[in-house]
């Protein structure tokens, strides 16, 4: 069972980042719409997270233990996010709109870049293996959300690294170079939670604060600075991310 489990983490992990990475490759040719296409595919994917934390995640932690300890360790998976967004992804908005001065410069963000696309893809390893250490579904409804939320992500971190002086060829190595740092630590915190006995619980509480962080303080204040119109289109896509991902989870019966 165990080996079955992890073949099914890695065939999540792979199709998730391959969905992603098409995702962004598609949106990055159409660069006409590549504004609007990130507009409308962000709030769908916070709707994933938020649909995959409180219809799955947050109730399968509440089988394993008290619910009112595993919210304050969902609360410290949403501070603890909050910490890793500082000292890690900070950067991708910070030079975002940046003047280019210089090969070297360009050559310091692509190396801070490359090193926050890490970080990040690590912490959607932790995410995914903490998932798949309850089931095989929920590892599988897991790793949809978080592909949902990683094709914006990768369109903005392609088009960073091409104004920063990358061709298209490169930037598609150093997505899937860093996209190995999932499948590392998604597979090492599934060994790690079956042979030493990890707390599941509080695991899965801490990765649906991660969700309701990124969902809840990235994405939402963002469709509240657009205009009326094109708000509500963004909180349509929101509720169609919770409708579909709740439906999956219904139909799967996780």
């Amino acid at each position: 069972m165990q080996t079955m489990t992890l073949l099914f983490l890695i065939l999540a992990v792979v199709s998730g980042s391959a969905l992603s990475l098409t995702g962004g490759l598609m949106m990055l040719r159409a660069k006409k719409h590549r504004k609007i296409a990130i507009l409308l595919t962000l709030p769908f994917g916070a709707g994933a997270l938020l649909a995959a934390a409180f219809f799955d995640l947050l109730p399968e932690s509440f089988k394993l233990g008290n619910p009112r300890d595993l919210l304050l360790w969902t609360l410290a998976g949403f501070t603890l996010f909050f910490v890793l967004e500082r000292s890690s992804s900070w950067f991708h908005h910070h030079h975002e709109h940046e003047p280019i001065n210089g090969v070297a410069q360009n050559a310091q963000q692509r190396r801070l870049i490359v090193a926050g696309d890490i970080m990040h893809n690590a912490i959607d390893g932790f995410t995914i293996g903490a998932a798949f250490l309850v089931s095989i579904p929920t590892g599988i409804i897991t790793t949809l959300a978080v592909s949902a939320h990683e094709i914006p992500k990768e369109l903005g971190t392609f088009g960073l690294l091409l104004s920063r002086g990358w061709k298209d060829k490169t930037v598609v190595i150093a997505n899937l170079a860093t996209a190995l740092a999932t499948i590392v630590t998604a597979t090492l915190i599934y060994f790690l939670g079956s042979s030493a006995q990890l707390p599941v619980g509080p695991l899965l509480a801490i990765t649906a604060g991660f969700f309701i962080y990124v969902a809840a303080s990235d994405i939402i204040p963002d469709i509240h600075e657009q205009s009326h119109r094109l708000g509500t289109i963004q909180e349509i896509m929101l509720v169609a991310g919770i409708v579909s991902v709740g439906t999956l989870i219904t139909l799967l019966g996780v």
